[in-house]
Formats: structure tokens, C-alpha cells, sequence
């Protein structure tokens, strides 16, 4: 396994594949000269590392395919980055880390836009240094969002709503830039809230902490990100059962005030029954609304979650079979 120092001299040549000088790689590091050498012939028990002019590069892997870009895609993606770098109130490492690999890949056709993007990664580079409290705790929570959005997994955030933490499970949809009146284009995050309907923008500045559940969801194709709080939208999702009961009074609905539900649609089958249609929170506290209920409703779909209630009811039972002899 490898060490902090190691790992992170892994890291830091990757996103250099000019290469670095060893005095550059301890101030990076923020290490003594004379203990590089040691990190990098620990790290070369893992990955290929050589030695070209006094600095130290990763050897490409065989098959590894370049990008080949016309000198105006060249031109275009320079600016494009100038525009991105200085947009955002938020530097990234990856960004510098992607700029450089590109670079390098145009030095033999467009040598002079190539040092200019190597400069503009160094610049990057040199703000998360100056910003690393700041930017570190925002990187870190823009990739723990990358992360669930690639995943399809929940997301635990922490967030400044009006100076107040709030804590909110959360679904990622989209990241990305969005307009906002004053000007303002922050990278921000659409997503729906746990147990809702709800489609919801947040700028990702605002989040201080997410932490990643083992619980997965779904994107809906209709999705339209960036909606503001005034246009939210609502979407089937996954955590949601679409049930339909049986009631004996329609006040039995009472029990389910507490938890989230859409909007109940009542109609009478051939025996003149009521049936109520209703999206509802899949959570214990829907299983508790509905055993509270007793006789007054029952669930006759989704089949599934029918079985699965009868399925607790009965090893609720086998508890107290005979308890009482």
C-alpha cells in the first residue's frame, strides 16, 4: 500500500505529464529535497517512472491514444479555458490537471498555445495553493457530487439556507453553470429531495459537507436543469410507491398526513368500495401509517409492496406466537 507521500507524488506527476524537477516536486509537496528521492523509488514499485533532462514524467502506457486537434480547435480551446478559468469563484485541480495532458498533446503542432495553457494550469494551480482552505473543502464536495451523480446514488449534503445549516438527502440530476439576475454564474447542482417531488437548484458554494449513501436512485428523462425555486417541476421518482387502496373511510387517510404523498384520487370500483390512488414516501414510516390504519385500508398494489407488508406483518406475529404460555 502506498504512503500519503507517495500517493500523492502519484497524483502530482500524473496531472504534470510535462514532467517535474525534483526541487519543484518537494515545494509542492512541501517536503525536504533529499527525501524525493526516496518517494519516487517507493512509487516506482507501482508505476513506470524515468528520468528525461532533469525531470521526473510518468512513462505513457502502450496504447494510450492522443488527442489530435486542428490548430483552430487549438486557438478555440485556449480561450475557452481562459473563460472558464476566471468565471468561477472556485478554482479545481482537475481542471489544471486536464489542461496540462491536453497541452502536451499539442506542443508538436501548436507549440505556442500549448505554453500558454501550461501557463494558464499553472495559474490555476497557484490560486488552489493561495485558496487551498476555501477551494479544498469545495473541491471536495463538487467531486463527492460527481461521484453520486455518476454513481446514481443518494448524497448527503449540509447547507447554508438564509445563514442556517440545513441537512437534506439528495438525488443529483445535473451539474453545470447556471444564470442567475445579478450576473452571477456559479456552478450549482439539480437534483430532487429525498422523499419528494421536489426539483431543486443549489450552488454548490453554499455546500459545506456530502457524504454518499449506499442507496441508489434514478434521472428522469424529462429533466430540465437549472429550474428556479418559483418554476420547481415534479417528477415520478424511485423512492415513491404508487399504491392503490382499499378504504372503508376516507379518513383513515389522516394516518398519512405525516409523511410525504402526492395528491389522493378517489373512485369507486363495481362493489361500490372506494379506492384511493396515491403516490407515497417507501420508508418504515409508510408501513406505520398503514398498520396504524388497521382495517380501514387496504393495499392492493402495488403486489409487491403488498407481499412485502404481509411479509413484516407475519414476522411481526411469529414474535408473539405463544409468547404469552
Amino acid at each position: 500500500m502506498k504512503g500519503e507521500r507517495v500517493a500523492q507524488l502519484d497524483l502530482l506527476l500524473h496531472s504534470h505529464p510535462e514532467g517535474l524537477r525534483r526541487s519543484e516536486i518537494a515545494r509542492r509537496l512541501g517536503v525536504h529535497r533529499s527525501t524525493i528521492s526516496r518517494y519516487i523509488d517507493e512509487l516506482k514499485q507501482y508505476i513506470d517512472i524515468y528520468e528525461d533532462n532533469n525531470l521526473i514524467k510518468v512513462q505513457p502506457k502502450e496504447g494510450d491514444e492522443n488527442i489530435s486537434l486542428s490548430v483552430y480547435e487549438s486557438l478555440a480551446f485556449n480561450l475557452s479555458a481562459e473563460i472558464l478559468a476566471t468565471s468561477s469563484e472556485f478554482q479545481n485541480p482537475h481542471l489544471a490537471s486536464g489542461l496540462r495532458k491536453i497541452a502536451m498533446n499539442m506542443r508538436s503542432y501548436a507549440p505556442k498555445i500549448s505554453d500558454n495553457i501550461i501557463g494558464l494550469a499553472e495559474s490555476i494551480d497557484q490560486q488552489v495553493h493561495l485558496k487551498r482552505d476555501k477551494n479544498g473543502q469545495y473541491n471536495t464536495v463538487l467531486e463527492a457530487l460527481i461521484d453520486s451523480w455518476v454513481s446514481g446514488k443518494i448524497v448527503r449534503i449540509q447547507h447554508l439556507v438564509d445563514g442556517d445549516i440545513q441537512e437534506t438527502e439528495f438525488a443529483p440530476y445535473f451539474i453545470g453553470f447556471r444564470e442567475e439576475e445579478d450576473g452571477r454564474n456559479p456552478i450549482s447542482v439539480t437534483g430532487r429531495l429525498r422523499h419528494t417531488a421536489a426539483i431543486t437548484t443549489i450552488d454548490i458554494g453554499t455546500i459545506t459537507s456530502a457524504t454518499i449513501l449506499d442507496e441508489t436512485y434514478t434521472i428522469p428523462d424529462n429533466l430540465k436543469p437549472f429550474h428556479k425555486q418559483q418554476d420547481e417541476q415534479t417528477y415520478d421518482s424511485i423512492d415513491f410507491i404508487p399504491l392503490v387502496m382499499k378504504l372503508n373511510s376516507k379518513s383513515a387517510l389522516n394516518s398519512f398526513r405525516q409523511i410525504n404523498h402526492g395528491t389522493p384520487r378517489f373512485e369507486k370500483n363495481g362493489k361500490g368500495e372506494t379506492i384511493c390512488r396515491m403516490e407515497a414516501e417507501n420508508s418504515i414510516e409508510l408501513y406505520l401509517r398503514i398498520i396504524q390504519c388497521e382495517d380501514t385500508v387496504e393495499i392492493l398494489e402495488p403486489l409487491s409492496f403488498r407481499r412485502k407488508l404481509k411479509k413484516l406483518l407475519q414476522k411481526v406475529l411469529d414474535i408473539y406466537e405463544d409468547g404469552g404460555k
